[in-house]
């Protein structure tokens, strides 16, 4: 016990992300209860400190998450869930490829220009809907909306917030001028979004499992909705909360997590739920499990854990690899830190080891920097690789394996879309 304690603070991060790792691929106690282990391991481990253990209960996410979960349960409780989710399967029919074509889409297109984060959560309840109106379990669509929330934000500048390191880095470098612009990461973004809802439709759809359960009992709720006679006027409301949190949301008026606040608690003050109902419809599972992750990621990145894997992947590259190996192998490194740490702290890590490799072979960082963007933003192989990931966990009571499952080959398709099209758009000798 000694030896473990004695060891470098990077080797014990590492050690403890394999058992992470394993205690979530098995599943042999509860995702959130490996979850919480882990922010306390990392306490007595020396790799945070105790005021960080469990910092994660207030991150702005998790209170966007328990807001968003509210607001969402206010659209089933006065039926607007339900109406919305009838008029999207009258537009697209009951079919579960034309609902998942249509649902990814809209959300890749919303999650270019919001949050990710919060074009996930605004659909969760619409997607219930749709899926209750259709007669489609709702484990078949929740993972697609997610995944395509996660595509999207690959589309501008803003569509997810680390996408702007990459010219802070590119800044600090002394390399202002080849900074990226607001649309450009269209030309890589566009292409992995229409594969991926591609790779859905003939393959990540034949991997999803087939549960008929969601975060709260629609079932129930479904009866209280009947038995209160909800009005028309109450439906309204909700609707005027929701598209007001959307706009506060594109806007950025006020921080997502503010945003998601006011709408959850103007939905129990006009009656549109009660508190009983608002306290019911929070997924805690979800809560604990992303907020117990954050001291793992913040060890990551402090322990120099990420920064060691970092250092071994580049010296097994060689003294002068070709520029493609090296984009091939940050985009393959980035994809398996981000399933773990944050995109924001594995684009923040890998950023500069890229430019430091591109100007060492004397090729333009453009083109290993998109890849290291890319890869950082396709964390869909584990559910707390994203926000937007974590937040469908429980709506379809989903496993660990199952991420593994079809998100894994959703992974494959990016980096071979990457592969072909960042050279092209950003070619490393220009």
């Amino acid at each position: 016990m000694e030896t473990i304690f004695m060891m470098d603070p990077a080797v014990k991060c590492l050690l403890l992300l394999l058992v992470v790792a394993v205690l979530f691929i098995t599943e042999k106690i509860p995702l959130a209860v490996t979850s919480i282990f882990a922010a306390v391991a990392c306490w007595l481990l020396g790799l945070v400190d105790i005021t960080e253990v469990f910092i994660g209960m207030s991150d702005s996410t998790v209170v966007l998450f328990g807001g968003m979960f509210i607001v969402g349960a206010a659209m089933f409780y006065t039926g607007l869930a339900q109406d919305i989710g009838g008029h999207i399967v009258k537009l697209f029919g009951t079919g579960e490829i034309k609902l998942m074509i249509g649902i990814m889409i809209i959300a890749a297109i919303m999650s270019a220009f919001l949050s990710n984060t919060g074009t996930t959560a605004c659909l969760i309840p619409v997607v219930i809907g749709i899926c209750k109106e259709a007669h489609i379990p709702v484990s078949r669509e929740m993972m697609p909306l997610a995944f395509a929330a996660g595509l999207g934000g690959t589309i501008t500048l803003i569509g997810t917030p680390p996408n702007i390191i990459a010219n802070v880095a590119l800044k600090a470098a002394g390399m202002a001028d080849l900074q990226f612009s607001f649309f450009e990461y269209a030309w890589i973004g566009v292409p992995i979004t229409v594969a991926g809802i591609l790779y859905m439709i003939f393959i990540g759809r034949h991997l999803l499992p087939d549960r008929e359960v969601t975060d709260f009992n629609v079932d129930n709720v479904e009866q209280e909705f009947e038995a209160n006679e909800t009005t028309k006027t109450k439906k309204i409301i909700c609707g005027v909360i929701m598209l007001g949190v959307i706009l506060a949301m594109a806007t950025s008026i006020v921080p997502l997590e503010i945003a998601a606040v006011v709408g959850a608690l103007l939905c129990v003050v006009t009656g549109c739920l009660s508190e009983k109902q608002a306290y019911a419809s929070i997924d805690w599972v979800t809560i604990f499990l992303f907020a117990g992750m954050i001291p793992m990621a913040t060890a990551m990145n402090t322990s120099g854990a990420g920064k060691l894997i970092a250092e071994y992947t580049v010296n097994a590259m060689g003294g002068n690899p070709s520029p493609y190996l090296i984009t091939a192998v940050l985009f393959c490194l980035a994809v398996v830190l981000t399933q773990f740490m944050s995109n924001t702290a594995s684009k923040a890590l890998l950023c500069p080891v890229g430019i430091a490799l591109a100007s060492q072979v004397g090729a333009s960082p453009r083109a290993v920097l998109m890849a290291i963007l890319i890869a950082s933003s396709c964390a869909f192989a584990t559910p707390v690789g994203t926000p937007p990931n974590t937040l469908v966990l429980g709506p379809g009571k989903y496993t660990f394996m199952d991420y593994v499952k079809c998100g894994s080959g959703l992974v494959i398709v990016c980096l071979i879309v990457s592969v072909i099209v960042i050279p092209i758009v950003w070619p490393f000798f220009p």
